[in-house]
């Protein structure tokens, strides 16, 4: 494989796919699964992560996480890039992995470990032993802030390392390091926390991002997307401003609420979304509310008739 090729595809949209649950029985709808996935191929989705956070990795057992990997991997059919989510013990992470591969996903995403106890020569050890008892190329989740990012000066020389999602919103932080990986390790660098802070870090060298808004809106966040892409910065911070309130909604609660708005916005406009599992709830009434007014506000549900 030509990793560095590979790389280049991954500055795009990275597309977290939601894992829709029966609202009775809390299984797996897999008939909403397919149909979240066509929605996002048929909106130019050219990354999709099953397993993912936005898709509730760590409410699935490990039987379904191989079952939805092996499920969006027949549904994309090679028509876009498939990021296989891993994670837990590294033998459990490569167990996955090898999995992943097996069934024809082309690289995998490689969850921060959860541990409570987590050192920065652990993690290092972590990674390094996924990535290496893998074939397929592997993408790097940094989200806790207290590991150095100095494991990136060995990992990301790796061959098989092709990416690093980054999702600690330290932007001095982030642009030291990006600066200290040679080009030449040729790792493709995403924002890890969607179109919130997608402008910040593209302008710091990371030219793709996550998102689970392309669940619900995909015209905004390829409108964002293509506006960095071309320079055009009075488009960018117009869709910015639209999309802030969406951000600050799946934010609250130490980010609780972040897969609950966008099933509960796709539920809104007709797309299969169905429940959350525990420890995530359905939204209050209220919150259900703000997530209609924001929708109406975009024009995609039909405005409030005020009363007399």
């Amino acid at each position: 494989m030509d990793y560095a090729e590979f790389s280049k595809k991954l500055e795009t949209i990275t597309a977290i796919n939601i894992t829709p649950f029966d609202e009775v029985t809390r299984e797996i709808d897999w008939k909403g699964l397919e149909t979240n996935i066509e929605y996002l191929i048929a909106n130019g989705c050219k990354v999709i992560v099953p397993c993912g956070n936005t898709s509730e990795f760590y409410a699935l057992t490990l039987d379904e996480a191989k079952a939805e990997t092996k499920r969006v991997v027949e549904i994309v059919n090679k028509r876009a890039i498939v990021m296989a989510g891993v994670g837990y013990s590294a033998e459990t992470a490569i167990e996955l992995g090898k999995y992943a591969q097996e069934v024809g996903a082309d690289c995998v995403m490689i969850h921060q470990p959860i541990h409570p106890y987590i050192t920065t020569p652990g993690a290092l050890s972590y990674y390094r032993k996924v990535i290496e008892a893998l074939d397929i190329p592997s993408i790097l989740y940094l989200k806790e802030a207290n590991v150095s990012d100095d494991i990136l000066m060995t990992l990301a020389a790796l061959d098989k390392c092709v990416g690093v999602k980054y999702a600690i919103n330290d932007l001095p932080r982030f642009s030291t390091t990006i600066r200290k990986v040679p080009k030449e390790f040729n790792i493709a660098w995403i924002c890890g926390t969607a179109e919130k802070w997608a402008p910040y870090f593209y302008n710091a060298g990371a030219k793709g991002f996550t998102s689970g808004l392309v669940n619900v809106y995909p015209e905004k966040s390829y409108a964002m997307l293509e506006a960095l892409q071309a320079g055009d910065w009075t488009t960018v911070w117009e869709v910015w401003a639209e999309v802030l309130p969406f951000e600050n909604l799946r934010a609250r609660y130490n980010a609780g609420n972040n897969v609950v708005i966008v099933k509960e916005a796709m539920e809104q406009l007709g797309l299969r979304a169905g429940a959350p599992r525990e420890p995530v709830d359905p939204l209050s009434d209220v919150e259900k509310k703000e997530v209609t007014a924001m929708l109406q506000k975009w024009g995609k549900l039909p405005a409030a008739i005020a009363r007399p």
